[in-house]
């Protein structure tokens, strides 16, 4: 039976607005990224930083390579699909990976969560300078803006308190892995005419060349000792489903509804993780995680823009 192979489609066509299905995607990356954080405070622990985001997305690699190949996948690849295939690997996974890793060494994971709710912010700015389909406007910026005081609101004032201090540089680098994301929502659109399994199978396995000698230049992963069997178990949790699963998801989103649309992941993961801890472990929910939540859903529907039609008639 002979495999399937799809050419990418312009990155200028039109971006679909978010449908129930979309937005079921999109909470359900939230959960497992939200899983990222415990994983990797977990994993950092025993592995340097460098060598757990090797690990994680050469995990990640071979699990959306199974998939894939189960799928008949496969990609059609000339040097340029393949160099493309490099920056998205920079700019989605091998740099803010990297920065987050190093991060978690220094910060808690609800502050890491907080900084990395800025991502929406620094999407729409990207995609204001260089998309034609994703400008900028008033409800995306009211949005974005609200979205992210409900994060704040949320993970309260003893999380932000610690902003700035000795912990500058950590939270530098939360942001700027932040940053990067914003850039790789907007180039990833590119790839808006690919099977999203394929994407994310050659996105992951470029990171993993990519990372092989960088962690073994600066950690030397074969000098380490064994992980211990809870490590193990993260790293497998980090690389298979919050990297490898969560990937496939994201480029499915991507490739559908836009760079905008997908970076909004971050306001949810927040989200989930509180409400997967009062549903599954029973903790009490606090009037300021309620507050948070309703600005934050206020904050979704001005980015969706769909709420305004209806009162006004209009996109906002």
């Amino acid at each position: 039976m002979p495999r399937p192979t799809v050419r990418p489609g312009p990155s200028s066509s039109g971006v679909v607005p978010m449908g129930p299905v979309d937005w079921g995607l999109l909470v359900l990356l939230s959960v497992i990224w939200g899983g990222s954080f415990f994983f990797g405070k977990i994993a950092i622990a025993e592995i340097p930083p460098l060598t757990m985001v090797l690990t994680r997305v050469a995990i990640g690699a071979v699990v959306v390579a199974l998939i894939a190949r189960l799928n008949g996948i496969h990609l059609p690849l000339d040097r340029r699909l393949l160099s493309q295939f490099v920056v998205i690997a920079l700019l989605s996974t091998v740099i803010p990976f990297s920065l987050i890793a190093w991060s978690q060494q220094h910060l808690p994971s609800g502050l890491s969560s907080i900084l990395n709710a800025a991502t929406p912010l620094f999407t729409v700015l990207v995609a204001q300078v260089f998309t034609r389909d994703e400008k900028l406007t008033a409800g995306r910026l009211i949005g974005v803006a609200v979205g992210f005081a409900g994060v704040a609101v949320m993970m309260g004032p003893a999380l932000l308190g610690r902003l700035g201090g000795h912990e500058l540089p950590a939270q530098l680098a939360a942001i700027g892995a932040t940053v990067s994301y914003g850039f790789a929502a907007v180039y990833g659109r590119r790839f808006r005419g690919l099977p999203p399994l394929g994407v994310a199978m050659m996105q992951l396995i470029c990171a993993t060349v990519l990372l092989v000698p960088v962690a073994a230049l600066f950690e030397q992963p074969w000098r380490l000792p064994v992980p211990s069997p809870h490590v193990i178990g993260a790293l497998i949790g980090l690389g298979a489903l919050s990297t490898g699963i969560a990937f496939v998801i994201y480029f499915r989103i991507l490739g559908r509804n836009g760079a905008t649309n997908i970076s909004l992941v971050t306001f949810l993961v927040p989200v989930s993780a509180i409400l997967l801890g009062a549903l599954v472990l029973g903790e009490a929910l606090e009037a300021r995680e309620i507050a948070g939540f309703a600005l934050i859903a206020l904050g979704l529907a001005a980015i969706d823009g769909r709420p305004a039609k209806m009162l006004f008639g209009r996109r906002a």
